[in-house]
């Protein structure tokens, strides 16, 4: 299915999010996740279902001052 992931989009064959974020190589990083503009924490992402044309965003933490 086509979703669309921090603007560009991508084909995953997952459809929750865990699997979908192993599938496009995110890992177990610390990075934050929301789908269609709602915040999923990490808690949450193998009960979050992905439906075709969903907009996920990653986001991983930035350092600096």
């Amino acid at each position: 299915m086509k979703i669309l992931v921090n603007g560009d989009w991508r084909d995953v064959t997952a459809n929750v999010l865990a699997p979908v974020l192993q599938e496009l190589g995110y890992g177990e990083g610390a990075f934050a996740t929301a789908v269609n503009g709602t915040v999923v924490p990490s808690s949450a992402r193998a009960q979050a279902v992905i439906c075709e044309g969903d907009r996920i965003e990653v986001l991983a933490p930035m350092q600096g001052g």
